[in-house]
C-alpha cells in the first residue's frame, strides 16, 4: 500500500480531558502499517484505557481489556448504528424500495431489533452447520496450497488467503463464483474509504446491493439451499420479507464475509513464518493447532468494530456525548497487560488464553464458529504440504489498518 498522510487534527471538544488525547490515526498510523501489531501493543502499553484522538474526525478509542469487554455488553450507551433503528425506519416507510436508506443487517441496529434480525442467521452460522463444511474447506485449502507447493515462494495474500474465505463464503451466500474479482474489489473499496458522510456511506452501500440484485431477485423466484433463499423464506415480526430486508441483510454479510478472515489468515501466517519452532511443534503434533490458532487470534486480533455514543453518558468515568463515534480497539484489549502476562509474548501454553477477538455481548461475530474453522484448517494445510516457509527478507510486509487490520501483501519462500 502507498504512503498516506494521516488525517487533520480538529480541536478537542471542551468535555475531552487533556490526559485523555493520545494521537493516533486508526486508517493511516503510519507506525501501524509499517509495524501492525506492534504499533497495537504500543498503544495498550502507554494510552490511557479509553482515549481521544484528533484524527479522522476526532473519536473515542476503548483500548483496554476490561473497558471493551464492558462497553460493548452496554448498547444502550454504544448504539451500532449512528443513527437510531426507528428514525431510519420510519424515513424509510415514506419511501419506494428502491429509494430505501439501506441498513446493514443485524450489525447495526441495537437490541430488540437486533434480536429479529440475528434470529434466522443464528441456525445457518451454528457450529453444527459450520463443521459441516470442513471437508469442503479442506479440500480448497490443499488444492490452494498445491498450487504454490513446487514454487518455493508465494505472495500468500492473494493467492491463498484472498481466495479461501471468499469461495465458501459465496459458496454458502449463493453468489456466483465468476463475479469473485469485482466483489473483493468493491469490499476493499467500501472498508477503505474514510468518508463517513451519510450520503457517501448509501452510495457505497447501493452499489454493494447494485452488484448481488439479480442473484437477490433470482433466489426469492427459484430458491435453493442458501442463505439467499433462507432470509426470502424468514418473516420478521410476523410479515414476510422484502427485497429491502434482503438488501440489508446482504449489504453486511457480503462486506463482512469477504474480507474479515482473510486479514486472520494473514496475520496467522505470517507469525508462523517468523517462528519456525512453532511450525515444527506443529507438526510433530497436529491436534495442537486449534490451540495455537487461539492464541494467535488473541496476540493478532485484528477487528475494530464502530459504536455511536447513544445519550450523552459517563462510561468509565469519562464523559462522553451523544453521537461521537467510539473504536471499540479490540486488537489493544487482547494486548492489554493488566489481563495477559506478557501479552506480546506467543504463549502456547498460556492459562489464560479468553480473548475477544470476535467481540461480545449482543454483536459478537456471527461468522466466529466459520472463521475458526478456516483458520484452523488453513495452517493444517500449509504444515502438511509445506516444508519449513519463512518471510521473504527481500520483500517486507506492510500493513493497512481501518476497521480490520491485516497485511497488504505477505511474501513467503521455503525450500521446493
Amino acid at each position: 500500500m502507498a504512503t498516506h498522510p494521516v488525517s487533520p487534527a480538529v480541536p478537542k471538544p471542551d468535555h475531552v480531558p487533556d490526559a485523555l488525547v493520545y494521537d493516533f490515526d486508526f486508517h493511516y498510523d503510519p507506525v501501524l502499517m509499517r509495524e501492525g501489531h506492534g504499533r497495537i501493543a504500543e498503544i495498550a502499553r502507554e494510552a490511557p484505557p479509553i482515549f481521544w484522538t484528533p484524527r479522522q474526525g476526532g473519536h473515542w478509542v476503548v483500548a483496554s481489556h476490561h473497558a471493551v469487554y464492558n462497553a460493548q455488553r452496554s448498547p444502550e450507551i454504544f448504539s451500532n448504528g449512528p443513527v437510531p433503528y426507528e428514525m431510519i425506519a420510519a424515513h424509510n416507510a415514506t419511501l419506494p424500495d428502491d429509494k430505501k436508506s439501506l441498513i446493514p443487517l443485524p450489525i447495526t441496529v441495537d437490541p430488540p431489533h437486533h434480536d429479529t434480525y440475528r434470529k434466522p442467521l443464528n441456525k445457518t452460522f451454528s457450529p453444527k452447520n459450520m463443521l459441516a463444511l470442513k471437508d469442503r474447506i479442506r479440500a480448497l485449502a490443499a488444492e490452494l496450497v498445491g498450487k504454490i507447493k513446487d514454487k518455493g515462494q508465494c505472495e500468500f495474500m492473494a493467492e491463498v488467503a484472498e481466495p479461501l474465505p471468499t469461495t465458501i463464503f459465496l459458496d454458502i451466500f449463493g453468489l456466483p463464483q465468476d463475479k469473485q474479482r469485482e466483489y473483493r474489489d468493491l469490499v476493499s473499496q467500501h472498508l477503505h474509504e474514510t468518508d463517513m458522510n451519510p450520503a457517501a456511506v448509501q452510495k457505497r452501500l447501493r452499489e454493494v446491493a447494485d452488484v448481488m440484485r439479480e442473484t437477490i431477485l433470482a433466489r426469492r423466484d427459484e430458491p435453493q439451499g442458501d442463505v439467499l433463499s433462507m432470509l426470502w423464506q424468514s418473516e420478521f415480526e410476523g410479515r414476510p420479507a422484502t427485497l429491502h430486508d434482503i438488501e440489508n441483510y446482504a449489504v453486511m454479510l457480503f462486506v463482512a464475509g469477504l474480507d474479515t478472515v482473510m486479514n486472520g489468515m494473514g496475520l496467522g501466517v505470517r507469525h508462523l513464518a517468523s517462528d519456525p519452532e512453532l511450525q515444527a511443534k506443529l507438526r510433530a503434533d497436529m491436534s495442537l493447532v486449534p490451540e495455537a490458532a487461539d492464541e494467535i487470534l488473541r496476540r493478532y486480533t485484528f477487528t475494530v468494530p464502530p459504536r455511536f455514543v447513544h445519550q450523552d453518558a459517563e462510561f468509565e468515568g469519562v464523559a462522553m456525548k451523544r453521537g461521537e463515534m467510539v473504536l471499540m480497539f479490540l486488537p489493544s484489549a487482547d494486548l492489554d497487560p493488566k489481563e495477559f502476562k506478557s501479552p506480546e509474548d506467543y504463549n502456547l501454553a498460556r492459562e489464560n488464553k479468553a480473548h475477544i477477538a470476535f467481540g461480545t455481548g449482543p454483536h459478537r461475530c456471527l461468522g466466529s464458529h466459520l472463521a475458526r474453522i478456516e483458520l484452523q484448517v488453513l495452517y493444517e494445510e500449509m504444515l502438511k504440504a509445506l516444508p519449513e516457509f519463512r518471510l521473504d527478507p527481500e520483500k517486507p510486509v506492510t500493513f493497512h489498518g481501518g476497521n480490520v487490520i491485516g497485511p497488504d501483501q505477505l511474501h513467503l519462500v521455503w525450500e521446493a
